[in-house]
């Protein structure tokens, strides 16, 4: 009896031993992050990035807050885009998985197969931009930014189906439906409230590829009403690194001095906050919403 207590108390130590590694690789680069945009930028120029700033700088900041109006422009369309992306393919994806459960409708293997093929194959990259912008219209429009995202990916989909025959018994909805309860009913009033770790699982990772999604811009925006804020600190951080490449302009002002490596960090840093910020609270669905969607039905 000993000798298995002390078994169980060693692999405890190594499983904890291993989850402290892995959480530090996840850690160090954030860190790493923010220590060099708060790090004076000739600091960072003679000596490389550091985990602890010789000396703290906010210039990188100020830099970028001194647009702050377009900044906060290309915030608020990318909280709009990421919102309205994310409930609209939250519902997409939900409503197709439902129906992927459903025996009794003919040809839903063959939609099934459908889902599978577009995990391997796509249309690539013109065609895909030239239904979306001659046939869909979506040029300089808020849905450019939304619609070339919407369903995701068809792994999402067969992670909600799963979650649906594993979680929810088949026996409650074809009691529903004894009960006179059509599909529209059964999936709002008993799927949804049934399937919140998978829904805010789907709605994490959709918001996630949302905000950090800036290709759709570079392919469908041209007006600058419109930029996303990725969209807007990839133009700033070409513009940085023109300034700093090119550094007497035509008014015979030095701008080789500009911290161009802080400022890109800095930009990393104000990018991805509020998904930071965000994913605590979507943490205690996250886990369960995965494991229990990648269960095989």
């Amino acid at each position: 009896m000993g000798i298995h207590t002390k078994s169980n108390k060693i692999m405890q130590i190594i499983a904890h031993t291993v989850l402290f590694i892995v959480s530090a690789l996840a850690v160090i680069p954030f860190w790493l992050l923010i220590a060099s945009s708060l790090s004076d930028a000739f600091d960072v120029t003679k000596s490389g990035y550091q985990f602890i700033p010789k000396n703290i700088s906010f210039e990188a900041y100020q830099y970028i807050f001194q647009e702050w109006t377009q900044i906060g422009r290309a915030y608020g369309v990318t909280v709009l885009v990421s919102v309205l992306g994310t409930v609209l393919s939250v519902i997409m994806v939900s409503m197709l998985a439902y129906g992927l459960i459903q025996k009794d409708i003919k040809g839903v293997n063959a939609v099934f197969i459908f889902v599978l093929i577009t995990m391997l194959f796509n249309g690539g990259v013109v065609p895909t931009y030239l239904v979306y912008n001659n046939l869909l219209k979506v040029k300089n429009t808020i849905w450019g930014l939304i619609l070339p995202n919407l369903l995701m990916s068809g792994f999402t989909v067969i992670l909600v189906k799963n979650y649906f025959q594993q979680s929810i018994p088949e026996e409650l909805i074809e009691a529903a439906k004894i009960d006179g309860c059509g599909h529209f009913r059964i999936y709002f009033k008993m799927i949804l409230p049934l399937s919140k770790p998978i829904l805010a699982t789907v709605g994490l990772l959709s918001a996630v590829s949302y905000w950090n999604d800036w290709t759709n811009g570079l392919y469908y925006v041209t007006d600058e009403k419109l930029y996303s804020i990725q969209l807007l600190l990839n133009k700033m951080n070409e513009n940085i690194l023109f300034m700093a490449n090119n550094s007497q302009n035509m008014m015979g002002v030095d701008m080789s001095n500009m911290p161009s490596a802080t400022i890109r960090m800095a930009i990393a840093v104000v990018a991805i906050l509020p998904i930071i910020i965000a994913y605590p609270f979507f943490h205690k669905y996250f886990a369960k919403g995965l494991t229990m969607g990648a269960v095989k039905g």
